[in-house]
């Protein structure tokens, strides 16, 4: 069985049996435990420390755990109604109400319900992260010289300048900071190049991490449409002239949710107007790491096309890895690093030691490129599946692009179809979509649904999770 499935059943065993223990009894020792349960005297421990932590036993080194004293009852709630007249008190006054609606980003977050196929996780699947390959890299990072000391502001050199090499040949670690992943370093970014009331341009549709990360910091999103080209040049020059915005978000590599990647012909178009514009680029470089097996030569990144300091530059370990592994950065040249920085240590102060020696770890071992591979060749496997099973069995919705890296698919739905009826249909049914509505900053041009394949188990949950999805629209539509 799995470790961690043990310590989980092991805790939950002894829960059940605290009751026949009064408080400050002792409970059987360790030897006695992993005698009766026929488990490992570490997975005993680490039960233990579960109890311990959410306050029901008491361990003692040397004497043993023994069942925590009885918890005294509640204190009745507070009145916390005078919040809503300081709240609004203060958006009376801002330019941009920074009130933020989260529900586009929890619904990539939150775990779904026993048994529903999640087709709206954000991350990989734990099949298809590199677990053994980061518990060894940790385990060597903690046994580092240092490794537990404070690390430099700008992060561990050799870590910078590993990302600097994945930008391009003419960047530099000095021209790199690490950031705890890459919604850190969006907010960062933002923060330091509009003030608050400013516009700033967004792709349209777009992340919606992103969206709430612009309007918490008080800034106006004014969405340019894009196609499977990218981003339309055209229509980004026109929406700097109608707004004065000085700064422009994209993902010109497997765009989240469309998948579309910025065409050679477009790359130096994007910069050049937004070089007239006196407008900097911020470049959400977030995955690269996930390209599909039959994807061919990547574009390099903006940035590595830039020696003007248009592009600000932003990508992670995170999506290639796992949730938990937040490693990113930010990079620049010129002025604008310094207030990056600024706003960054003022922020954060510092990503922690250890997790970027476990990250260096990582990076320079042989297990890493080995799990680039498999997850590249799972990646097309999943998209493959999905694709079929839905042009199979739920043929209604259009499937405009399908992208060669990323890990879902952008649908559109048929004119008049309502988005919000099929989303709890579908879950009724036991499968977790993400609405489109999320991902536009303005009114949407048509319904859609975004459907991960990268969250599911495999290419067998996928086709059952579209079998489900099936009857959810025939349930909600039909």
């Amino acid at each position: 069985m799995h470790e961690r499935s043990s310590v989980a059943e092991l805790a939950n065993s002894l829960k059940q049996d605290l009751n026949r223990y009064s408080p400050g009894g002792k409970l059987p020792s360790s030897r006695a435990l992993v005698d009766r349960y026929r488990v490992s005297p570490v997975t005993v421990s680490r039960a233990l420390a579960r109890l311990a932590a959410e306050g029901l036993v008491v361990t003692r080194p040397g004497a043993g755990a023994f069942r925590a004293p009885a918890r005294t009852a509640a204190t009745p709630p507070g009145d916390t109604s005078w919040q809503e007249v300081a709240l609004s008190a203060d958006a009376a006054t801002e330019l941009v109400p920074r009130s933020v609606d989260a529900t586009g980003v929890l619904v990539t977050l939150a775990a779904p319900p026993p048994g529903v196929i999640e087709f709206n996780g954000g991350y990989l699947h734990p099949s298809l992260q590199p677990e053994r390959a980061m518990a060894a890299a940790l385990a060597r990072a903690g046994r580092r010289p240092g490794a537990w000391g404070r690390p430099p502001i700008d992060g561990l050199p050799e870590l910078r300048d590993w990302f600097a090499r994945g930008i391009g040949d003419t960047w530099t670690a000095a021209e790199v900071l690490v950031t705890a992943g890459g919604q850190s370093a969006l907010t960062t970014a933002l923060r330091a190049l509009a003030p608050p009331g400013a516009p700033v341009l967004v792709e349209s549709p777009t992340y919606p991490g992103m969206l709430a990360i612009a309007r918490a910091a008080g800034l106006r999103p004014v969405p340019v449409p894009v196609d499977p080209d990218g981003v339309r040049p055209e229509l980004l020059a026109a929406a700097f002239r109608a707004s004065g915005a000085r700064v422009f978000v994209c993902q010109p590599l497997f765009q989240n949710p469309t998948g579309a990647v910025l065409s050679p012909a477009r790359r130096p178009e994007v910069l050049r107007i937004a070089r007239e514009a006196g407008a900097f680029v911020v470049e959400d470089d977030f995955v690269r790491r996930l390209v599909h097996e039959d994807a061919g030569p990547l574009p390099g990144p903006l940035a590595a096309d830039d020696p003007d300091g248009v592009v600000v530059h932003v990508c992670s370990l995170t999506k290639a890895t796992s949730p938990s592994l937040r490693v990113g950065v930010l990079a620049a040249r010129g002025p604008v690093l310094e207030r990056l920085r600024a706003i960054h240590v003022v922020d954060t102060f510092f990503v922690p030691r250890p997790l970027q020696e476990a990250a260096l770890e990582l990076v320079g071992s042989a297990a890493w490129n080995r799990h680039l591979r498999s997850v590249s060749a799972a990646l097309k496997t999943r998209r493959d599946t999905l694709t079929t099973a839905l042009r199979t069995e739920l043929p209604e919705p259009a499937l405009p692009y399908i992208p060669s890296g990323g890990y879902h698919l952008w649908l559109r739905l048929p004119d008049g179809t309502d988005e919000q009826a099929i989303v709890p249909a579908a879950l009724r049914a036991g499968v977790a979509v993400a609405p489109g509505r999320p991902y536009f900053s303005a009114e949407p041009p048509a319904a859609h649904l975004r459907l991960s394949f990268a969250a599911v188990a495999g290419p067998a949950e996928i086709t059952e999770g579209v079998r489900r999805l099936r009857t959810a629209w025939d349930e909600a539509l039909g």
